[in-house]
């Protein structure tokens, strides 16, 4: 079911399976994706990486990820476009920037727990039931559902990633996220965004010490591999392009970050990867 507005508003809302997962496969200009996995053991690889997913866990992809179907069984899909709804514009209402969406690297993933389902269920009925009507409310109620959907998978993500209670603290690290992913390749270091934000370095270390996760540090190194991986291997760019690209004035210093990074220099990754694809193209 796919609904299209007067100004290019894009909302569309599908079951899909192993028959029909052509969809996942489209590209939509500025749209953002909502995969609920229905069942077990699912396999995509997303930006190089194998990923098995399980029921009831739901993932957030923007038009940037790249998703290679190996296994679906059954998927309830979600995916909108910002003329329809804008996460960035409307940040203060749902609350997903930089979580859900545009965050630093971290693939985001839920798991719906089982004392919330019954609420996404009804939520999706309802969703199901409104792409059928046909009145001048309709784009406005489709809005209002996305909206309740987004705000019950950030809660959820903030609760299972250990955000801090704080809201100040978590408005913080959320935007440091956003921040990373749109400088990523111009500011490397954690003064840098400390001072697009205001705050010291070691405030920001402080906040992040209480999600007992990576440090801010981790986040901006995660998201130059992500895009130094995303660009090995999905494009015929030589290494020297593409350390230029995310930053590196020499081959040889983006060389050692990526090699302490990954294990391997990005002349063996480059070379795993043709390997990998030796079978696929011989079919």
């Amino acid at each position: 079911m796919i609904f299209l507005g007067n100004i290019k508003e894009y909302l569309q809302l599908e079951t899909i399976n192993s028959q029909n997962n052509d969809v996942l496969k489209k590209t939509i200009e500025s749209s953002l994706t909502i995969l609920w996995f229905e069942s077990d053991l699912n396999e995509l690889i997303i930006d190089g990486k194998s990923h098995i997913f399980f029921k009831n866990q739901i993932v957030f992809l923007t038009e940037f990820h790249r998703v290679i179907i190996k296994d679906v069984k059954q998927i309830r899909f979600l995916r909108f476009n910002r003329p329809f709804y804008c996460i960035l514009d409307h940040d203060t209402e749902v609350g997903c920037k930089g979580i859900l969406f545009f965050g630093a690297s971290q693939l985001p993933v839920i798991q719906i727990p089982e004392e919330e389902v019954d609420k996404f269920e009804t939520l999706w009925k309802m969703f199901t039931i409104e792409m059928q009507s046909d009145d001048s409310l309709q784009i406005e109620m489709l809005q209002m559902m996305l909206k309740r959907y987004l705000i019950l998978c950030a809660r959820i993500y903030k609760s299972q990633e250990n955000y801090p209670s704080k809201k100040e603290d978590s408005d913080m690290v959320r935007e440091f996220n956003f921040l990373v992913e749109q400088h990523f390749k111009t500011k490397h270091s954690v003064s840098e965004y400390a001072g697009l934000l205001h705050k010291s370095p070691k405030t920001l270390s402080n906040i992040f010490s209480k999600i007992g996760s990576k440090t801010p540090l981790q986040y901006i190194q995660d998201r130059k591999m992500l895009e130094a991986r995303r660009l090995l291997h999905y494009t015929n760019k030589q290494i020297k392009e593409i350390a230029y690209e995310i930053g590196y004035d020499d081959i040889q210093t983006f060389s050692r970050f990526f090699k302490k990074q990954e294990g391997i220099s990005p002349s063996e990754f480059k070379e795993k990867i043709s390997e990998e694809k030796l079978p696929t193209l011989r079919e």
